[in-house]
């Protein structure tokens, strides 16, 4: 096979004009951010240019009901299911140019590289750009790629709401991306990925290109912590039921249990922590939180669970007045990558001469719910500032970025044809 190279000068542009949409100063960090939230005014324009490029490569789109959108490129034999790649345009709130971007772009990336070198692959290729992954509007993420592959039921996803009470399916009818394909149809051959590393693993370790091998389960809830507002001057501590003072306790519950090793590698956040009626001389009488548990391991993930929710009834019982209701919005266990797909990105690296290791996707991405009906996998790209990520600082550079869509580029022409 031929080798190809991409254009990493073309790849680099279009980064940087997808992320001028959304784009914002933040503040906190007196830097250009990305806020491009699922299904937003500024979502639909990136959706727009996406869709754009798409056409100008001569791609067959269609778009799902779940606002999924996919671009075929076609393959010698039509009766083959093709290899699919790519990621999502949406953002965090504070995010930055090149999580999912970089999927995305550089999957168009291979195709101009194909068109260009005039070859056409056996299978047929899709490129996908995946509704809603980050999550942090309706609250579950992997939203459109879990509805792709059946984890999640439509009608279920349609009634979602944000913190407005606007839901999903109103909001895909608003910007227009509310498609006719019906969900969980597509079956490709194989699913590949490519992203930023979003951690500090590769950068620390001056190493090219990250081999993932799986996804680690994910466990999120939202508490509803109920106490008494009282003045805050008037009220005796005896005689108080404080909301805010529960959040706290059950943040640094999380944290022994990281600290314990009792649950393996466990990670714990309390990403959210908002007060009612949020006033300085008012003490909270509810509180909305959040917890964000990760764990590569499902017994260490299941055990951490169940302690948590031993400890809300302990919390409980020791404080008259105080209801802490527990709802999980999010939950998936462990998702182990194909070893073919593993071995063609370990092989691709190799062969172009660039270091690599194998290791674990702390984040959650589209690939593992492609992973459940297809052989599937990720290639890491590193990331400066050790890898931050959902944040205006995260930055791959040229190198970086060229180098992970040259080892997507040759996987997918040897998925391609793997017949």
């Amino acid at each position: 096979m031929k080798e190809l190279s991409i254009n990493r000068d073309r790849l680099w542009s279009h980064l940087s004009e997808l992320g001028e949409i959304g784009a914002y100063h933040d503040e906190v960090a007196d830097l250009v951010g990305v806020r491009r939230l699922a299904l937003s005014d500024e979502d639909r324009a990136g959706r727009d240019r996406v869709v754009a490029w798409m056409r100008e490569l001569g791609l067959s789109i269609s778009i799902d009901e779940i606002g999924n959108i996919y671009a075929e490129r076609a393959g010698r034999d039509a009766s083959l299911s093709p290899v699919m790649f790519g990621s999502h345009v949406d953002s965090v709130p504070t995010g930055g140019r090149f999580d999912g971007a970089l999927g995305v772009l550089g999957a168009l990336e291979v195709v101009r590289t194909l068109n260009d070198a005039g070859e056409q692959t056996t299978r047929p290729l899709v490129v996908g750009a995946f509704t809603d992954e980050e999550g942090c509007r309706f609250g579950t993420d992997m939203l459109g790629s879990a509805v792709a592959t059946g984890r999640i039921p439509l009608q279920q996803a349609y009634g979602l709401t944000d913190r407005d009470g606007l839901c999903i399916g109103d909001e895909l009818e608003r910007i227009g991306y509310k498609g006719k394909e019906p969900v969980n149809q597509r079956r490709p051959h194989a699913y590949v990925e490519c992203h930023v590393e979003q951690g500090p693993t590769l950068i620390r370790e001056g190493l090219d290109v990250g081999v993932v091998t799986m996804v680690q389960a994910i466990s999120w809830h939202e508490l509803t912590i109920t106490g008494r507002s009282a003045h805050a001057g008037a009220t005796p501590t005896s005689y108080r039921v404080d909301a805010g003072l529960a959040a706290a306790r059950i943040n640094v519950r999380l944290r022994e249990m990281v600290d314990s090793g009792e649950f393996g590698e466990l990670r714990a956040t309390m990403g959210v922590n908002r007060p009612h009626p949020g006033m300085i001389n008012v003490i909270p009488g509810r509180v909305i939180a959040t917890v964000d548990m990760r764990n590569p391991d499902d017994d260490g993930m299941r055990r951490a669970e169940q302690a948590l929710g031993r400890y809300i009834e302990e919390l409980q019982e020791q404080t008259e007045g105080l209801r802490i209701a527990l709802r999980r919005t999010a939950r998936t266990d462990v998702v182990p990558f194909a070893e073919k797909v593993r071995s063609a990105v370990e092989g691709a690296a190799n062969d172009r001469g660039l270091s690599n290791r194998r290791l674990f996707a702390g984040a959650g991405h589209d690939a593992q719910e492609w992973a459940h009906v297809c052989d599937a996998g990720m290639i890491f790209a590193p990331g400066e500032y050790d890898g931050i990520s959902h944040n205006p600082r995260e930055y791959s550079n040229e190198k970086q970025c060229g180098d992970s869509i040259d080892v997507l580029l040759d996987v997918v022409r040897r998925l391609a044809e793997d017949v």
